[in-house]
């Protein structure tokens, strides 16, 4: 094969690479999500015994007990050198967490889920840096508006939590990114996520309220467990990987493939069908995802 047979073959083979690797993203979104919703649903069982404070707390004190048995971070992960940012994304996942669920005590879901996304969107937004970019953005807004169930009612208190779980979101993926890139990102998510459950531990009085009360401990504590590792550390994972491999902007657009997550696990395993505004919602959101995959690799 001559010398210029071979540079175009390579040239082929990294651009084959590249498009894997733009529909990689989607996909791991995908299964992140769908843990993320069956995770939910153990959620959903600990709202009845424990406040959602406490609840926010179990699910990030439970990735973090459950990742540091698996992964093990190294010596070097602890120093105040990388602690110091690692830590700081904990803190951030676990007020976006804590902030949603006190919000989802005073506002409905719909209404919740929409104003958390203007998080993402605003990120989105700001990286937006061509016209296939911001046909994207509004498809995406466009879906999830229609996918979730919003009734505009609530309490103030309500909006102000669903606004600084918007924040947190935002300033989520921008952390995420920044230990994504640094090269070691899931032991960083580790400790980050232990560093989070200390600080938040207060928070676990509630725990020992919902005991008093009649509740099992253990029993609490296998789904707090369960509620970590699905809706926290397999999502938050991915999560890492997916940042390593696109830009913050991007990533902020493949979040609203969560609420299509959320309506084929309705479907699959409710038998939830789903309305024909939800079905634009979906078309929406997959034909913001086309666009951007699609379009040239920065």
């Amino acid at each position: 094969m001559t010398a210029r047979r071979r540079q175009e073959q390579s040239g082929a083979d990294r651009a084959t690479s590249t498009r894997d690797a733009r529909w990689l993203a989607p996909a791991l979104m995908l299964v992140g999500g769908t843990s993320m919703y069956l995770g939910a649903a153990i959620a959903i069982d600990l709202f009845d015994a424990v406040s959602p404070a406490g609840v926010a707390w179990l699910r990030i004190a439970g990735a973090g007990l459950v990742l540091a048995v698996v992964v093990r971070p190294g010596r070097d992960a602890w120093r105040w050198h990388r602690l110091r940012l690692a830590g700081l994304f904990g803190l951030m996942t676990a007020a976006m967490n804590i902030a949603f669920y006190l919000a989802l005590d005073h506002l409905p879901l719909g209404t919740t889920v929409a104003l958390e996304f203007l998080g993402p969107i605003v990120v989105a937004a700001v990286g937006s840096r061509t016209g296939r970019d911001v046909v994207a953005l509004l498809a995406a807004v466009v879906g999830v508006v229609l996918i979730v169930d919003v009734h505009w009612a609530g309490s103030v208190i309500g909006v102000v939590l669903a606004l600084t779980a918007a924040a947190c979101w935002a300033g989520y993926i921008l952390l995420g990114r920044r230990v994504a890139v640094r090269g070691a990102g899931i032991e960083d998510l580790t400790t980050g996520f232990v560093v989070a459950a200390i600080v938040t531990s207060p928070l676990a009085l509630t725990i020992g309220t919902a005991v008093h009360a009649g509740e099992g401990l253990w029993s609490l504590i296998g789904l707090g467990l369960g509620l970590g590792v699905l809706s926290t550390a397999v999502p938050y994972a991915l999560d890492q990987v997916i940042l390593r491999s696109v830009g913050p902007a991007r990533f902020a657009v493949l979040l609203a493939l969560l609420p299509v997550t959320a309506a084929v696990v309705g479907v699959v395993a409710l038998r939830q069908v789903p309305a024909v505004t939800e079905v634009i919602g979906i078309l929406a959101v997959a034909g913001a995802i086309v666009v951007q995959a699609s379009g040239r690799s920065r």
